[in-house]
């Protein structure tokens, strides 16, 4: 009888732990952000339009073929006239906890950007680089489960 309350303490432990983990994967988030847009010319005539900012690179994700967690779509850096975006297009991920995307010299994320939560694991969104991040650099984008340092995709961009 002794032997069930450790049991129990344990179980009663790890259950809030195992639902918290892993009842992400059974919810998906979506999202369908439009494309940051620049406006263009400075008469009347013109002020209103708006065009969408140059690709000036781009990769495709690669999840980490482990069966649990995956990534797939496009990334392109977006260049506007002031600012510059990344933007995640036909991206879908398995969810889980504190997802995160990071710009980062390479998959290990030693040396990254967090760019912030992930939007939600299915859809186009879009994520501002703050100004000075040299992209030659920090040329691969990750999503990763920042709790728990656990890699979902990558897109090396060039």
């Amino acid at each position: 009888m002794n032997k069930k309350i450790p049991v129990g303490i344990i179980l009663a432990a790890l259950i809030p732990v195992i639902v918290y983990a892993a009842s992400p994967l059974f919810f998906n988030r979506t999202i369908d952000e439009e494309i940051p847009l620049v406006k263009t010319g400075s008469s009347a005539e013109t002020q209103n339009a708006k065009t969408v900012g140059q690709v000036t690179m781009s990769g495709m994700f690669v999840g980490v073929g482990d069966g649990i967690h995956s990534a797939q779509g496009t990334a392109k850096v977006l260049s506007l006239d002031d600012a510059t975006f990344l933007r995640l297009e036909d991206f879908k991920a398995t969810n889980g906890p504190d997802l995160h995307v990071y710009l980062a010299t390479d998959e290990r994320a030693i040396d990254y950007v967090d760019l912030g939560q992930l939007k939600a694991n299915i859809g186009n969104q879009n994520y501002q680089i703050p100004e000075g991040v040299d992209l030659t650099k920090y040329d691969t984008v990750l999503v990763r489960c920042k709790q728990f340092s656990v890699l979902f995709g990558h897109a090396v961009i060039s």
